[in-house]
């Protein structure tokens, strides 16, 4: 299953791919992830067995070109679609590295691990050049100055950046939600059935449920007295909407089939 994530990961990060087959391979990824995860727990529980640990990750962000604090509002946003929390260590206004330390069930946290790299890695593209399109755009509508247009720059990149981020997450809990009422639509459709079928067609509700209240009570435990993330002052509209329009493309693919190949069309819901 991992190799097979891996293998939707490459294609996604293949620069032949438009924009909606990258995201829409990367969803994939996610779904699968997210489904293997929910199986194994209830393989756990089916044995007798104890759900899995509560651990943590840290994971490194870039600070390069003051952006810092978007891509961990960003990530830690996809981190949180996940079930998980997040605290964030060292994230000034500099261009230092930064870690978001993300606490989540030992899944979660291996999907994260897998995930997080390619997801930044096409959000930094698709943001690159994007602000590179709308700043060749206002060169020649206005006469700015270099100094305006790299603070113009800097604006759109850190609004499209938060936003992509919150869409990608958008989609990752939409997917979760849907994952969960899978079971209920089909009691209805079912009628009837065993105490041992209802047991089972419970199980993903249960799981993502039980999942988030362990994750919870191990954050407490482990950051007691967290100061609250300030919020940043810096926000672009035009930028907001295109990192948002480029994190919602195509939906994310999420629960659309996607064959072994890397050149096949992906089917897109409107």
């Amino acid at each position: 299953m991992i190799e097979r994530v891996r293998g939707l990961l490459r294609m996604a990060e293949d620069p032949a791919v438009t924009d909606a087959e990258s995201q829409a391979f990367t969803a994939k990824a996610a779904e699968l992830m997210t489904r293997h995860a929910i199986a194994e727990a209830e393989a756990r529980a089916e044995r007798g067995e104890l759900p899995e640990s509560v651990t943590r990750l840290d994971f490194p962000v870039s600070g390069v070109g003051g952006h810092g604090k978007a891509r961990v509002k960003a990530l830690a946003g996809i981190a949180a679609a996940y079930g998980c929390q997040s605290a964030v260590r060292g994230n000034t206004s500099a261009n230092t590295e930064r870690t978001l330390i993300i606490v989540g069930t030992a899944s979660a946290l291996d999907a994260l691990r897998v995930l997080l790299p390619s997801i930044t890695m096409q959000m930094e593209a698709s943001a690159r050049f994007t602000a590179r399109e709308h700043i060749a755009n206002l060169r020649e509508l206005r006469n700015y100055d270099r100094s305006t247009l790299a603070t113009e720059r800097s604006r759109f990149y850190r609004s499209f950046v938060r936003a992509y981020g919150y869409a990608v997450a958008e989609r990752i809990k939409e997917f979760r939600a849907r994952l969960s009422e899978e079971p209920e639509n089909g009691r209805e459709e079912a009628g009837t059935e065993s105490g041992e079928q209802a047991a089972s067609s419970r199980g993903a509700e249960v799981v993502l449920r039980t999942d988030v209240d362990r994750v919870r009570e191990d954050f407490q435990r482990r950051f007691p007295q967290l100061k609250p993330t300030r919020p940043e002052r810096t926000h672009h509209r035009a930028g907001y909407r295109a990192g948002y329009a480029r994190g919602r493309r195509a939906q994310l693919g999420i629960g659309t089939p996607v064959s072994q190949g890397g050149n096949s069309a992906l089917s897109e819901r409107e």
